[in-house]
């Protein structure tokens, strides 16, 4: 069974930490004869006579650590999700970093043992559909109760998920990305405004690395930018060093003559190598960066090791300026436009819920548990923001140091993370498709979550859905590991250009690389 080789594959490169780019994969969304039939027998299933939906008894899912878990009551999500649909609601969630390995293995392991739903990450979406294992939901979309409302606030978010026009996951949120920012303070004791092309970015890494940016009356004790590795980890890789990659992508992408290439092997990416290998030699770059963890960065940003950090836009920009001002930083940041160079920041792929092809009533579990999401009323609540006196209340009480009057919406305390307040529940009202005017929570997002959000959300363009072929299921896994160790061969070890694509070529990797490329080409050539 294909499936059972696609998915392996896919576990085999999360495994070796190169889960990206393999699970990039997808294809043209063609249907197998067993989809086919699924679907066919499903659709029969999940309608009564007069062509109405018919409403499941239960449902099953499968997701990961961004639905409530275990550990944040997800027992009373799941209660009250139950009360207000009165549908039985089965929840299987593996730990969050296991996630995609546990999924490969359940779809493994045959049809009959499939949830009715999942949640994938955009990378990962092609390639089951590609393979037959997810509903086409493109009909239900167009004749669904949320399209005709007219709510849905950007439907372009909707069609970036579409494979050859048919849709097979429902992106609840945009996808969002990371947004650079700087310390304001930093800026201020070197005399600097916010860099709009390279060579100011440059000069304000060097002034924050050579002189005393943090105050301390001390020069060179920081440096200037860190991140947790010079290849990110998913789509759009490129997003945590955006000034230094600007318009070069590891991957794979399309050229100006619509034909599909390989990023790697570009001028533009060989010359984004020597701006991280110039920065790191100067020690711009932290020193650990090839080993860093996000929360590792997110410490060291704490402690005012360095001064710019690319992260997430929106709420992440409220615990940044929290976090500082807990370890008795300074906490305001500017949030940057893209500099001249860079042009547009990267919107990753937006996560989508998709219905399994064996699903026996998917417009049942498309009606009831996906639409339902956006429903602007109390499930959306729940979605959003969780349960009542569990994660957020009106009650008159003091959470942590903030006291509120009755009848003032605000997040409790977490329970998975004591000490802190929630922000959000699985969906982050800032990034939901879907305008939802009586948003109880509206007035408890922070000025600098929102400014973050709108700045980026302004200068963001989203990435593509990269096809599936076999060639990069066998392929891309093995290529995509030696792409990432040539990055930190150039980058760390000081290796020339020249000389690390000299091992790329004896290595396989240009082989490989063709092997993908003109796979892709073919599958653009039949559409």
């Amino acid at each position: 069974m294909r499936v059972k080789k696609m998915l392996a594959a896919g576990m085999a490169v999360t495994m070796a930490a190169s889960v990206a780019l393999s699970g990039c994969s997808s294809s043209s969304g063609s249907k197998t004869t067993g989809e086919a039939t699924n679907a066919e027998s499903g659709s029969a299933a999940g309608k009564t006579a007069s062509g109405e939906v018919k409403k499941p008894e239960k449902i099953t899912i499968m997701v990961n650590g961004t639905v409530t878990t275990k550990q944040n009551n997800r027992d009373a999500f799941e209660k009250r999700w139950e009360e207000l649909t009165g549908i039985d609601l089965e929840i299987i969630q593996p730990d969050h970093d296991a996630y995609f390995d546990v999924l490969g293995q359940t779809f493994a392991s045959g049809p009959e043992n499939w949830p009715d739903a999942i949640l994938l990450a955009g990378s990962f979406y092609p390639g089951y559909a590609e393979e037959g294992a997810l509903w086409d939901m493109t009909e239900a979309w167009n004749n669904s109760e949320l399209k005709k409302s007219g709510r849905v606030t950007d439907e372009s978010v909707i069609d970036n998920m579409k494979l050859d026009g048919k849709l097979y996951g429902f992106p609840v949120t945009r996808g969002n990305g990371c947004i650079t920012y700087v310390k304001k303070a930093w800026l201020d004791r070197c005399g600097l405004k916010a860099p709009e092309t390279y060579d100011e970015y440059l000069n304000m890494l060097k002034a924050f690395t050579e002189g005393d940016p943090d105050g301390n009356g001390v020069n060179g004790d920081t440096y200037g930018v860190s991140a947790a590795g010079f290849v990110g980890p998913e789509e759009p890789w490129t997003n945590y060093l955006p000034e230094f990659y600007q318009d070069a992508n590891p991957s794979f992408v399309k050229g100006e003559d619509g034909k599909w290439q390989d990023g790697f092997t570009q001028d533009n990416f060989k010359a984004a190598l020597k701006r991280l290998r110039d920065a790191y030699a100067a020690g711009y770059i932290d020193k650990e960066t090839l080993t860093n963890g996000t929360k590792d960065c997110r410490n060291k940003f704490y402690e005012d090791k360095f001064g710019v950090f690319t992260y997430w836009a929106g709420t992440w920009a409220t615990n940044l300026k929290k976090n500082l001002e807990a370890n008795g930083r300074d906490g305001e940041l500017v949030p940057l436009k893209p500099i001249k160079e860079v042009g547009k920041y990267i919107e990753r792929t937006a996560p989508v819920w998709a219905i399994t092809s064996s699903c026996e009533n998917p417009e049942g579990v498309y009606k009831y548990f996906i639409e339902s999401m956006l429903d602007g009323g109390d499930t959306q609540l729940l979605w959003s923001y969780g349960v009542e006196d569990v994660h957020w209340s009106k009650k008159a009480e003091t959470i942590l140091d903030n006291t509120y009057e009755e009848g003032v919406f605000h997040m409790r305390e977490s329970l998975e993370h004591p000490g802190t307040q929630y922000t959000k529940q699985h969906i982050d009202p800032m990034l939901s498709i879907a305008n939802w005017e009586n948003d109880p929570g509206r007035e408890t997002v922070k000025a600098e979550a929102k400014e973050s959000q709108t700045v980026f959300n302004e200068n963001a363009k989203q990435a593509i859905i990269i096809p599936s072929t076999d060639v990069m299921a066998t392929y891309n896994g093995d290529l995509t590991t030696l792409k990432n160790s040539i990055v930190a061969d150039v980058v760390v070890q000081g290796v020339s250009i020249e000389d690390a694509y000299a091992r790329f070529e004896k290595e396989g990797g240009a082989d490989w690389s063709k092997q993908i490329v003109d796979s892709l080409n073919e599958l653009e050539a039949k559409k």
